[in-house]
């Protein structure tokens, strides 16, 4: 099948709808004007970091090509935006990292089931691995910018070097290509 562009049948087609060739033509001009993409917001104010396509394309990458070579490949478990529950004297406290790694549980929790979230105190293997990715309503903190608040959950910061003591702590900035690894050494990242 070709398309061919038939100048008399679109005007009767838009004449047909209400709507003259002139109109037509404007609507199209405005079109050019409006927001692009780029001009609006990617993420919601409520659920900062997502969504977008990086937010979904870099952890598939990431959890496709997980695989330390000293772990038996059954004991290599990875997720992205999955709820990591860390303290048991808060249950209900949780971080959202972008993505993590952990090395010494299976893929499926007890064997069987798909996680609906990462429990440490029932895991008892903390993440070995965090990246977080950054994007404008999560760099603050992604990055140890923040405070923690009084009677709040602790920082993402908070959380990864001192409860979970996350040996590696990664952030990445699609804007800048800027990769930003941490260590931990002594207690700190």
């Amino acid at each position: 099948m070709e398309f061919e562009w038939n100048p008399e049948k679109a005007e009767k087609n838009f004449v047909k709808h209400g709507v003259s060739f002139q109109e037509a033509g404007t609507v199209f001009d405005d079109a050019l004007s409006l927001p692009t993409m780029y001009d609006l917001p990617s993420e919601n104010p409520e659920e900062p970091g997502l969504p977008d396509d990086f937010h979904f394309l870099q952890p598939l990458l990431l959890y496709l090509t997980f695989v330390p070579t000293t772990w038996n490949p059954d004991l290599v478990y990875s997720a992205a935006d999955l709820n990591l529950y860390y303290d048991l004297n808060h249950p209900l406290w949780y971080k959202h990292p972008d993505w993590f790694g952990v090395v010494g549980v299976g893929k499926l929790y007890q064997g069987q089931d798909l996680r609906l979230s990462y429990v440490t105190w029932q895991e008892r293997v903390n993440p070995f691995v965090v990246i977080e990715l950054l994007s404008p309503g999560t760099e603050e903190e992604d990055l140890g910018e923040t405070e923690q608040k009084e009677n709040k959950p602790p920082t993402k910061w908070k959380v990864y070097e001192e409860i979970l003591r996350v040996p590696y702590y990664v952030v990445f900035s699609r804007y800048t290509n800027e990769v930003k690894p941490y260590h931990l050494v002594g207690g700190s990242l």
